[in-house]
């Protein structure tokens, strides 16, 4: 007797190899496309920054083309002075952005989680809060002196402000189902604090601290303007006083480029602590 259930018939060898190159292809193309959209608005800025002077729309002199501020900025960087300078400024922006993640954090986090140190400083930091920085510049010089100490001063109180706040809310928006949860399983208040309030609070501290980041880069800048021997700011300054046009621009370049690469690195430390929340499609 024969039997009328059919074997199943299997796929062909090359249909099942195919398979996985499709999709390598795909992802290919999907990454390609991504880069493009991320670098199609940059290049036409460039082009209009290129053709514009060219064309007369704007004068030559204040603001020349890319392609003669690019050699410009490849004389700089083959004299040392542009990694010089950028040594000075990535110093002093890193010192005091450190220094404001190492007070702000910790003292945002006492101030979100305990409404009594709450109540005790939120009339000081409403009054700090809305004083800006660049404005105290003159006061930070005249305590500290013109030095070191006090660019690494000023870039610690600007930074210090967007990591405080954003810490601040952090702990205070945190799901209270979740602490109300850890409590009904029996965990202690600083097994709470460990296990729900930090990890809910990460994303937005490191909202923060990449604001922070910006910060530290910008004002960093307008304190060598204000006073420096060396650094992006005080060239940027210096070659604008000898009218050297194409040094300005190069400078502004590099400037734009370290804050590109510093909130890059942070973006990266992000994702390291917060490799358990499920990605945003």
């Amino acid at each position: 007797m024969t039997s009328t259930a059919e074997a199943p018939v299997a796929a062909p060898a090359g249909r099942t190899a195919a398979a996985p190159s499709r999709k390598a292809s795909r992802r290919g193309l999907a990454k390609a496309g991504v880069l493009l959209r991320r670098t199609v608005a940059l290049a036409a800025f460039l082009a209009v920054w290129e053709l514009a002077p060219r064309a007369g729309l704007v004068d030559r002199i204040f603001l020349p083309p890319v392609s003669e501020i690019a050699p410009a900025l490849w004389d700089l960087a083959g004299s040392g002075r542009l990694w010089q300078d950028a040594e000075a400024s990535l110093v002093r922006s890193l010192s005091g952005f450190g220094l404001s993640i190492a007070v702000a954090v910790p003292l945002g986090l006492l101030i979100g989680w305990y409404r009594p140190v709450a109540e005790l400083l939120n009339p000081l930091l409403e009054l700090f809060r809305n004083t800006a920085a660049i404005a105290l510049l003159p006061v930070f010089v005249l305590i500290l002196g013109i030095g070191e100490t006090s660019k690494v001063a000023i870039v610690l109180y600007a930074c210090t402000w967007p990591i405080l706040l954003n810490t601040i809310s952090a702990v205070g928006t945190v799901d209270p189902t979740l602490v109300k949860s850890a409590r009904s399983l029996g965990l202690s208040a600083p097994r709470i604090f460990q296990k729900v309030i930090l990890p809910a609070a990460v994303p937005t501290v490191f909202t923060g601290i990449r604001l922070a980041g910006a910060t530290a880069v910008l004002v960093v800048i307008v304190a060598e303007m204000v006073g420096a021997k060396e650094g992006l700011g005080f060239l940027i300054n210096s070659s604008q006083q000898n009218f050297a046009i194409d040094d300005m621009y190069a400078g502004i370049i590099a400037i734009s480029a370290l804050g590109l690469l510093f909130n890059h690195l942070l973006v990266l430390v992000e994702r390291r602590f917060t490799r358990w929340r499920a990605p945003v499609r």
